[in-house]
């Protein structure tokens, strides 16, 4: 299956500006060949914590524009959104996948970034997940959440692909970039970061995005600087069986 990654900035709280300037780059990625195309994380409202006012429901724009787009496209197009659910006094960071048919997949944050007070905005998920997109098992994580190694662990037999969007700091991009690695060397499987780049009220943002393999090589970087770009790669689950059969490590762990 080919991905997309959309590499973008974020107007700070203004979904409709976000929508306008985000859909060219889902068509470029279309246009491509992609079958399934990553945003950022808070793609339309940026990683705000005024949760009193910046939320949707489950059917707000935000999920509206990532299906129309989809339906446009023909590919998946994946985001997070903060949702907030009846009765909840908070939303989650929720991980949205919109399939071309109008399908809805979720996936809610696991770990809050407690650092910038994420805890006190939003709720935190309960459960790791794997979905099933085409031919590929697909296990979605956001942002914070691949600084903890064993979710990824506890998914690594089931799953072709650890699926990330963020808004990640230019602060701790060496951080990014070498977690990254180590979840793919470590579990076998591609996985895939989808960061922010630019600046909101309180963050420069390193971009960075990135696709690897199995076997750890990167096969597409925005690097160090880039801005608003599309990486693109063909994500082949028998790369997956084929190092895992090379080089039998997770049979080993205890």
């Amino acid at each position: 299956m080919k991905i997309g990654v959309v590499q973008h900035e974020i107007v700070w709280e203004s979904p409709e500006e976000n929508f306008a300037a985000i859909a060219p780059q889902i068509e470029q990625a279309a246009a491509s060949g992609a079958e399934l195309i990553a945003l950022t994380e808070t793609f339309s409202w940026g990683f705000t914590m005024n949760t009193d006012h910046a939320w949707e429901t489950s059917d707000g724009p935000s999920t509206n524009f990532l299906l129309e787009q989809a339906a446009a496209s023909g590919a998946w197009v994946v985001g997070s959104i903060p949702v907030r659910h009846q009765d909840d006094e908070l939303p989650h960071n929720q991980m949205t996948f919109a399939s071309p048919h109008g399908e809805i997949l979720t996936y809610n944050k696991l770990h809050p970034f407690t650092f910038s007070g994420e805890d006190k905005s939003y709720r935190a998920g309960t459960e790791s997940k794997t979905v099933t997109i085409g031919d590929l098992r697909v296990s979605p994580f956001i942002c914070f959440d691949v600084r903890f190694a064993d979710d990824f662990w506890a998914l690594a037999h089931d799953t072709d692909l650890y699926l990330g969007i963020a808004n990640w700091p230019a602060s701790r991009r060496n951080h990014w970039r070498t977690l990254l690695a180590a979840r793919a060397i470590e579990n076998q499987a591609w996985v895939i970061g989808a960061n922010r780049f630019g600046e909101d009220p309180n963050v420069s943002y390193c971009g960075d995005s990135m696709i690897i393999d199995p076997f750890g090589e990167v096969v597409a970087d925005s690097g160090d600087g880039a801005g608003s770009t599309v990486l693109l790669a063909d994500v082949d689950p028998g790369r997956v069986t084929e190092v895992r059969e090379n080089y039998p490590f997770l049979k080993d762990r205890r």
